[in-house]
């Protein structure tokens, strides 16, 4: 009886707090490396010049351009349009000026680049076109100097702007030498090299 008694009032007490078991810290989340950004070697008549691409930025644009280069297509092509304060540009004509086909034109990236904070600066490499935002292809054009009016405005024809997609992290002084050459009207385009500027050739280089 007694023995009965003990059990029920053992079983009525609360159970004794046991002291929480120790759990380890959370594992820290890794935060992903960022992207070792694409370069490419362009060379020149006057040098070579190495660009930078930003390919999280501009994930199409960049996309486009090493498909050109991996194919081939700059080389033998020519800078045909060269305006000392503006920028050079390059990668669609023949030194006879005839145009080397290309393929289909491209979405134009400039909303997003230029909300990311690249614009046309002193350097910076971004898409050539037609007055139709959607037209670059394969032309490419490097600024001189700042071009704040190439920047994207809004989503109008006339102010959409031209997409920058890298920039220049070696020889810019072959880009300034380029600028400098003299120029002339030839064949129906204004400000072609008097003598040829060509491109030789454009490299993917290793990741870094």
């Amino acid at each position: 009886m007694i023995r009965s008694l003990f059990c029920s009032l053992a079983l009525a007490l609360p159970g004794v707090a046991q002291a929480p078991v120790p759990q380890p810290p959370p594992a820290p989340v890794a935060t992903p490396a960022p992207l070792a950004k694409p370069r490419v070697q362009l060379l020149t008549s006057y040098g070579p010049v190495v660009v930078e691409l930003e390919a999280e930025l501009a994930p199409k644009t960049v996309a486009n351009f090493l498909q050109y280069v991996q194919d081939g297509h700059y080389k033998g092509t020519i800078f045909h349009r060269v305006i000392d304060g503006f920028m050079i540009q390059g990668g669609g004509l023949l030194e006879d000026l005839t145009e080397k086909p290309g393929r289909a034109a491209i979405l134009n990236e400039a909303p997003q680049t230029f909300k990311a904070g690249l614009k046309n600066t002193r350097g910076t490499l971004a898409m050539a076109r037609t007055g139709s935002p959607h037209s670059a292809s394969s032309q490419f054009f490097i600024n001189v100097v700042d071009n704040p009016r190439l920047d994207h405005r809004d989503m109008t024809d006339d102010n959409f702007g031209y997409c920058v997609f890298g920039r220049v992290v070696s020889g810019m002084e072959a880009v300034d030498k380029i600028a400098k050459v003299k120029t002339e009207w030839r064949r129906g385009t204004s400000d072609v090299p008097q003598f040829p500027v060509r491109l030789k050739d454009a490299v993917l280089l290793p990741p870094q």
